[in-house]
């Protein structure tokens, strides 16, 4: 399970570093079934697919 999660934070975070900025970002990440979900605890990757958070964002 932990290397799931190690693998999505990759995904995500590697297309953030290729993306221009935060829409284009959360646009590419659609693609890949995911979305941003921001809140008073930090933001979170969660899935579109079964709208569940899948893991914490850090830093």
């Amino acid at each position: 399970m932990m290397n799931d999660i190690e693998t999505i934070r990759d995904v995500v975070m590697r297309e953030r570093k290729m993306a221009v900025s935060d829409r284009e970002w959360k646009h590419r990440l659609r693609g890949y079934g995911y979305a941003i979900r921001d809140t008073d605890k930090g933001a979170y990757v969660t899935s579109l697919l079964r709208g569940n958070d899948l893991c914490a964002l850090m830093g």
